[in-house]
């Protein structure tokens, strides 16, 4: 392989805020924008996220530094790297961690970041549906990691997926349907319900029954538990379904940050509430969830269906942040760059 020449600069998606005012773009940004890391990526894919949208924004409390290029999400090649772990040519991937919060993200050509944030791309599995999968897909198999320890089972009964026509949500019900699991997708699209039924949901939920209000400490135990993406009276609601022994794997707040609920579900039931930060998960969790992944001939047979994984150029983003922002999105965005 030929030595490596850098640009004299690359394109991204870069935002800027003035005066609190957010201006972004597509633009060129010279090479000395990336960071003193290790290894630096020629990126061919990355996805839009929702926190992607809000760095977007300009919202401080995603990204504390612009000018910034957002983007959680890179998959690509290595060009250059200082670690021995990694050489050019090595097809490489990198979801949270600080990519596309306080570093520039993955929404460009090119990505600098130390050795411990990349994985080394899975046999038989695409750069491409890497980031269809993305920190979505990770996030997913972590819970249902999370789940499977804490002993929930099919035996146990159906499991919910709330807000299950987003990224996780969708990812989530797929994994399940998968692993054998009755899945009920909790959304507020009934259009997604087609959708949601290839991917393997057994049937669907309006998202307003999870969530409506109620006083009583606990409801019919008719769930094992599942995965919330919502957070708020969503999640409340579905720790007073949730069965004997069940549990409830947590990854989301766009239902909100405020949880108002009673110990009932958990001292009476058993129920568990489990946090899952993908952000910080352990390189060797990391490693291992995406050799599942690529493994999964289920999901990864779905992620050519268009209406789940649509692709789209970097030139494309400001309508997709706007989508994104208003909860028009059903699945996941990918970008090729």
């Amino acid at each position: 392989m030929s030595e490596f020449v850098a640009p004299a600069s690359f394109r991204a998606l870069r935002v800027a805020v003035t005066d609190g005012a957010v201006q972004r773009g597509v633009t060129r940004v010279p090479w000395e924008t990336l960071p003193d890391h290790d290894v630096t990526v020629r990126v061919s894919y990355s996805s839009v996220n929702y926190k992607d949208a809000l760095s977007a924004t300009g919202n401080r409390g995603v990204s504390r530094n612009y000018p910034h290029t957002p983007g959680i999400d890179a998959a690509g090649t290595v060009v250059e790297s200082r670690d021995a772990r990694f050489a050019p040519g090595d097809e490489v991937l990198c979801t949270g961690h600080d990519l596309g919060m306080g570093t520039p993200g993955g929404l460009a050509e090119y990505v600098r970041t130390p050795a411990e944030w990349l994985v080394k791309l899975p046999s038989g599995l695409s750069a491409r549906d890497a980031m269809a999968l993305g920190t979505a897909g990770f996030t997913a198999a972590l819970a249902v990691e999370r789940l499977g320890v804490a002993g929930v089972a099919p035996r146990l009964g159906p499991v919910v997926v709330t807000g299950a026509s987003g990224g996780v949500g969708t990812m989530a019900v797929a994994l399940l349907a998968g692993a054998g699991f009755e899945v009920v997708a909790s959304t507020g699209k009934a259009e997604a319900a087609a959708l949601l039924a290839r991917l393997g949901a057994a049937s669907t939920l309006r998202r307003e029954e999870l969530a409506a209000p109620d006083k009583r400490p606990l409801l019919a135990a008719k769930y094992a538990g599942g995965v919330d993406t919502v957070g708020g009276d969503t999640l409340a609601g579905l720790l007073k379904y949730t069965t004997i022994g069940g549990a409830v794997a947590s990854c989301g707040m766009v239902g909100g940050a405020e949880l108002t609920t009673s110990v009932f579900p958990f001292i009476l039931r058993g129920v568990s509430l489990m946090g899952i930060d993908s952000q910080h998960a352990s390189s060797e969790m990391r490693d291992t969830l995406w050799g599942r992944l690529a493994a999964d001939a289920h999901l990864r047979g779905l992620l050519a269906d268009e209406e789940l994984v649509r692709t789209v150029a970097l030139d494309e983003l400001e309508l997709w942040i706007a989508k994104l922002l208003a909860g028009e999105v059903v699945g996941r965005v990918v970008v090729k760059l």
